[in-house]
């Protein structure tokens, strides 16, 4: 089983971002999937969260309306788009697939958003 992150790096306030997460050696399509994050000092916390399908995603307060969550399941791969960029969003974001039991994670990638 691997998560692989990538999209990560350095970025302005007010700028974008797009995460990517690719999937391998489980059946991607049957996970609910969710980004996680964790600042310096920080415990982790929950960004974003998206059924198997799609048809459903939920968001942490702090992030609603600047960030999207989405997935290819044809390409077993999660994305997480981030609009709106401020310094707080600066973190280690990890994907994480998750169901009954199974509980798999990423080995992370680094956001710093600064001037």
């Amino acid at each position: 089983v691997q998560l692989v992150e990538s999209g990560g790096g350095l970025v302005q306030p007010g700028g974008s971002l797009r995460l990517s997460c690719a999937a391998s050696g489980f059946s991607f399509s049957t996970y609910t999937m969710r980004w996680y994050r964790q600042a310096p000092g920080q415990e982790r916390e929950l960004v974003a969260t998206i059924t198997s399908g799609g048809g459903s995603t939920d968001y942490a307060a702090s992030v609603k309306g600047r960030f999207t969550i989405s997935r290819d399941n044809a390409k077993n791969t999660l994305f997480l788009q981030m609009n709106s960029l401020k310094p707080e969003d600066t973190a280690v974001y990890y994907c994480n697939a998750r169901k009954v039991v199974f509980d798999y994670w990423g080995q992370g990638t680094h956001v710093t958003v600064s001037s």
